[in-house]
Formats: C-alpha cells, sequence, structure tokens
C-alpha cells in the first residue's frame, strides 16, 4: 500500500490542520501556562474537538464516532503535534476508547459516546514508574467479595487529574486486568504532575480501593491482549504527533533562515546551513513514512504491527530530537528564550520521546521480536 494519505484522509488532515490554527495555536497553550490554569486544558476546545469529529475518530458510528482507523487518528494526533495543543485526544480519544471498545456493552455505551462528543476525559493509567515499563507493572487487583481491591501508584497519567473516569491496569491472580474507576473513590488520590512542556498528567495512588466486578473492562485472560492493543496505537499516535512537532520545529527554522542576515546575506544562504536543514528534511520523509507504514499495519491487522510501531516510535523521536536541537541551534541564543516557539517544541518532543516508551525501549523491543 502507498505510503500516502487517501483523498478522504488529507481532507481530514486539512481540516484538523485548519481547525487547530484557529482555534488552538500555540498562544492557547502559552495563555494556559501562564495563567496557570488548574486543569492545564480547555474543556471547551475539547467538545469542540467532539462536534468537529476528532474526538471520536476511533469509535464506531452507533456510539456517535467517526469510525475511522488508525491512520485517521494519527493524521489527528500530528495536527496536534504542530500546534502543542494540550488535549485529552491521547489519553482519552486514543488510549482509553481503545479498552473501552473491548469492554461491556454497558461500558462502551456509558463511555464512548460522551468521548466522542468531547463531554467526557477518561485516563487511561498503566506506567509506575520513571520509564515505560508495562511488564514490570506492581498494581495488584485481588478478588475481594463480588469484585476487587486495588492498590497501587500509577504515574504519568495523561489528563488523570480532570479525569471524569480512570482506566487502572493491575496484575490479577490470572494475568492483568483493566478496570474502571471513580477518581472520587474511597481510596483513590490523584496528584496533578505540570509536565516540563506545560502539560498535564497525574500520580494515582490506590489504597484498598474497592470496585465491583462490572468494573472490570473484557476479562482478565484477555486483559494483557486488550492492553497491548490500545498501547500499540497510542505510540503509533504518539509517533504522528513527534513527526508532527519536528516538521513544525523545521517549517519555522526555515522561514527564520530565510529572513535572518548575518554578515549582510540571509543566513539561509550559507552551505552548511542547507546541508543541515536538506539532511533535516530527509530525515523527516523517512520518519513520516515509518509512521504511516506503522498506522497502516495497524488498520490491516498485521502480525508484524507491533514491530512496525516500535520502528515508527524510535525513529520518529530520534528524528523529532535532530528537528528540534536544530531549531534551537539555527535560531543561534534566541532559539532557547521563551519569546520564540522553538523552545518549546523541544520541551514536547522530550515528553512525547518518553510517552509510551522511548526510543531505547523500542529498540530493545525489537531486538527481543528477533530473539536478541
Amino acid at each position: 500500500m502507498p505510503l500516502t494519505l487517501t483523498e478522504e484522509q488529507t481532507m481530514l488532515k486539512e481540516a484538523a490542520d485548519g481547525f487547530l490554527g484557529e482555534n488552538a495555536p500555540i498562544a492557547h497553550l502559552r495563555k494556559l501556562r501562564d495563567s496557570r490554569d488548574p486543569d492545564g486544558v480547555s474543556r471547551a476546545l475539547w467538545r469542540a474537538f467532539g462536534e468537529m469529529g476528532f474526538a471520536g475518530v476511533l469509535i464506531p458510528e452507533e456510539h456517535g464516532g467517526s469510525g475511522l482507523g488508525a491512520v485517521e487518528a494519527g493524521v489527528v494526533a500530528e495536527a496536534l503535534g504542530r500546534t502543542l495543543t494540550p488535549s485529552p485526544f491521547m489519553g482519552s480519544g486514543v488510549l482509553a476508547a481503545t479498552v473501552l471498545k473491548g469492554g461491556s456493552t454497558g461500558q462502551q455505551a456509558a463511555w464512548l459516546p460522551r468521548i466522542a462528543a468531547g463531554e467526557a476525559i477518561v485516563a487511561l493509567a498503566v506506567d509506575e514508574g520513571p520509564k515505560h515499563a508495562p511488564a514490570r507493572m506492581a498494581a495488584t487487583a485481588v478478588r475481594s467479595g463480588n469484585g476487587f481491591r486495588l492498590n497501587g501508584t500509577k504515574g504519568f497519567v495523561l489528563d488523570g487529574h480532570v479525569a471524569d473516569a480512570l482506566i487502572v491496569a493491575a496484575r490479577t491472580e490470572e494475568g492483568f486486568g483493566l478496570f474502571l474507576v471513580d477518581p472520587s473513590t474511597d481510596g483513590v488520590a490523584v496528584e496533578r504532575t505540570v509536565m516540563v512542556d506545560a502539560h498535564n498528567a497525574a500520580r494515582v495512588t490506590m489504597t484498598d480501593v474497592e470496585v465491583d466486578a462490572d468494573a472490570l473492562i473484557g476479562s482478565v485472560e484477555a486483559g494483557e491482549a486488550l492492553l497491548e492493543g490500545a498501547l500499540n496505537l497510542g505510540r503509533a499516535c504518539a509517533a504522528a504527533s513527534l513527526t508532527g512537532a519536528g516538521d513544525q520545529a523545521f517549517q519555522t527554522t526555515l522561514a527564520y533562515l530565510r529572513t535572518r542576515k548575518q554578515f549582510g546575506k540571509l543566513i539561509g544562504e550559507f552551505q552548511a546551513l542547507q546541508h543541515r536543514t536538506a539532511h533535516l528534511f530527509s530525515e523527516i520523509e523517512i520518519a513520516r513514512a515509518a509512521v504511516m507504514g506503522a498506522l497502516q499495519a495497524l488498520d490491516e491487522g498485521r502480525e508484524s504491527a507491533p514491530l512496525a510501531v516500535s520502528v515508527a516510535k524510535a525513529k520518529a523521536g530520534r528524528v523529532a530530537e535532530l528537528a528540534v536541537q536544530e531549531a534551537v541551534q539555527m535560531h543561534g541564543g534566541v532559539g532557547m528564550t521563551d519569546e520564540f516557539d522553538v523552545g518549546l517544541f523541544m520541551k514536547r518532543v522530550r515528553v512525547l520521546n518518553e510517552l509510551l516508551g522511548d526510543a531505547g525501549f523500542h529498540q530493545e523491543r525489537m531486538a527481543r521480536s528477533q530473539g536478541f
């Protein structure tokens, strides 16, 4: 399959870029950051995201969504990367929505329409340490009465501080379990953490939290597969956001090279800078192709999809990091000042690189898949 967007996907890209460019430019991020907004995210913008059909891009039509696939979700994620928009899309529209599609009819009816409309935020709580390592999960869910008792601590829970519901991953006697938890339940403590890029996550601590059996999403036997499917889709969308952020940093740098003069010449005329920008352009295109390949593999259900996702996340992370480093350096000393946006892109790329596994995590994952 060609690694390009179809006509319909191109229309979605134009709509997403246009909507975010008008309603959530980088000034939107600056306003939330500088005003020390307690949520760090705009509920009104999230509702508008739902009205545009972006929030429910992965949600079936019978639940108010668009019923589209991974490629379309990646298109929206890339647009968010370009504008650095603080949005629940990754946590709710991708991770939580994918998990909930494997839940009961009641769970789907209760949450999927609300996510699609931008009326609810649902956060997936997986990671526990400083690095993404779902295989080393320590949180537990022990059967208690007609339900489960949850204990453990989760970190880096996207939008967990404003979530209407949490999906908590925990170990059970039979395997992994995914549980819908009300943040106001006794024993649940949620602490907001402001990340370096001014986006927000939360630290969630559970102490003897009692949930009913119907809080379990799917089954404990299928929990690991359900979680891994959601994480793979999230990783591919994170890679798309990295590509969007890296490419926008590159475009901003090109504009600067065409206007900044030194020694009476535009600095873009210097051959050394031309070589570096040409190299960066090529790397961004390779990363974009890797991301597209991973998203298409997920849509087609290929057995090689997890490997393609790791390739995309690792490559997009490395390239985006190169893009923001070159952007800051080519802007000279002003590149690190808050007045210029390139420093904000550097911070966002740093966070996205850690989200759902950095390059090292995915390189090791690829090596293990090949038997090394």
